[in-house]
């Protein structure tokens, strides 16, 4: 398809733009003619997405340009750099450039013979404070998240490394939204091998818009892996974590819109760390990082051992008969675990939906007079109750919800394997789980078990150590 461009004809080149632009269907589309003496000049932009008193000041200017100022000034370009009174500018011949970065917010200028058109950056986006991200507290630290305003999210980067090879490079996916996605890495720490797969991965994604953000720009660079709940990559809605990251040499995809970043590359053992474990000593960290660890494979594998132990009760040694079911049984003990993941996942879902001030107590108070019921009306039995409250509260230690309900489903194809095959079952269902993490492939394409394959001792032990930053830095 032949690129189309702008010609000298400037009345050819309103009538193409009211042809593309649709101006006179859209009432946020405005179309201004700018008289300037013996020269005309056409702007479009969008209403709502401009800098007013800027673009007033801009227009009040373009309106006193005298014959002398123009003259002799042959291209658009010339005319942006003497006459328009703003620093950010750019010059443009293709038309679908054009009409992207006004649709984007930047007031696009037709220039009376000139086969270019000016572009002048004076957009602005509406934009929630900066806030600390609800999902990714620290104790101590920066109180600040993410916004869905890209330029904004890029500025707190920069805020925080103020280095040159910090590199912000965009790239536009979409056809249809021609969204803004930008890689951020530092040029001399950077993997080249990395970015240049991100590059031809995301230059290649075809799709209209990406309705859901990041997810939807993940599933679109790595199709096929719907059946697979592991998280293919990490987010972030903090830029101190993410800033950290890039100073280790990591890549951060940022999206306008949304106020989130993803680290790259991502492994499962990079879920073991979290920005609190840098808010105290490096000997709290490391606990906290193992005790992370450790509540992850308890929710996993915590009800299925105990439901193998109840269908092979000869199997416990006499110390361990206090784990026994002592009460007569109404209901399977599979049935009761499989109601009670439903409950708690609903339970999740209305506290979605329920007022932040109402969430946690409705929460709280729901499990508890539900748990009390069960039990009182003998339809479950008091050991899977409790079992199911820990896994359900230790699965909030780990800060992806990705991971959690990864983690979920694996404990449920757990107890159902064990049910139907016994201990045949249980191997079986946990080797099918190993097989899924080694299946998962990550948005930057890496092995999803580095660095234990292949192996890399030292970011290994980074990744089980929390160690000085003094030692991380030399």
């Amino acid at each position: 398809m032949p690129t189309e461009t702008f010609t000298a004809d400037f009345a050819a080149n309103r009538s193409l733009m009211l042809e593309k632009l649709r101006v006179n269907r859209s009432f946020d589309l405005i179309s201004r003619t700018v008289q300037m003496e013996n020269h005309q000049a056409q702007l479009y932009f969008i209403d709502g997405m401009v800098k007013d008193d800027t673009l007033n000041k801009i227009l009040e200017l373009l309106m006193k340009v005298t014959p002398e100022q123009i003259e002799g000034l042959d291209s658009a370009r010339a005319f942006a750099d003497r006459i328009v009174p703003y620093g950010e500018t750019n010059v443009v011949d293709n038309v679908n450039d054009f009409l992207t970065f006004v649709l984007s917010g930047v007031v696009g200028m037709l220039l009376e013979g000139c086969s270019e058109a000016i572009l002048i950056d004076v957009r602005t986006y509406p934009a929630r404070p900066v806030m600390e991200p609800e999902n990714d507290r620290v104790l101590r630290g920066a109180r600040e998240g993410f916004v869905e305003t890209l330029v904004s999210n890029t500025a707190m980067l920069r805020r925080r490394l103020r280095d040159p090879q910090l590199t912000m490079e965009l790239i536009q996916v979409g056809e249809r939204s021609h969204t803004d996605v930008v890689l951020c890495y530092l040029a001399d720490r950077a993997d080249q091998k990395l970015l240049e797969r991100l590059r031809t991965k995301l230059r290649s994604v075809k799709i209209n818009t990406l309705t859901m953000g990041l997810e939807s720009l993940i599933e679109c660079t790595v199709p096929g892996q719907w059946w697979n709940p592991f998280p293919r990559a990490r987010s972030t809605e903090r830029p101190d974590c993410a800033a950290a990251g890039v100073a280790e040499g990591q890549v951060i995809l940022l999206m306008d819109n949304c106020p989130a970043g993803l680290i790259l590359p991502t492994g499962v053992f990079d879920f073991l760390q979290d920005t609190n474990d840098f808010c105290f000593l490096p000997v709290t960290g490391i606990y906290l990082r193992w005790l992370r660890l450790l509540v992850s494979i308890l929710t996993t594998v915590l009800t299925p051992a105990w439901y193998f132990c109840m269908k092979n009760p000869d199997i416990l040694p006499p110390f361990l008969n206090f784990i026994k079911v002592h009460e007569p049984i109404a209901m399977p003990i599979l049935a009761q675990f499989l109601i009670i993941e439903l409950v708690v996942g609903a339970l999740k879902l209305a506290s979605l939906n329920t007022p932040s001030a109402l969430s946690n107590s409705f929460s709280v108070i729901g499990a508890l007079v539900l748990g009390d019921f069960a039990i009182r009306a003998e339809l479950m039995v008091p050991e899977t109750v409790l079992f199911m409250a820990f896994v359900t509260v230790a699965n909030f230690a780990q800060p992806s919800y990705e991971l959690g309900y990864a983690l979920t489903f694996a404990r449920v194809l757990l107890l159902i394997a064990c049910a139907l095959f016994n201990l045949w079952g249980l191997l079986a269902a946990g080797v099918l789980i190993l097989v899924a993490i080694s299946c998962t492939k990550p948005l930057s394409g890496n092995c999803y078990w580095y660095p234990l394959l292949p192996f890399n001792g030292k970011a290994l032990k980074s990744l089980f150590l929390r160690r000085p930053i003094m030692w991380e830095n030399s």
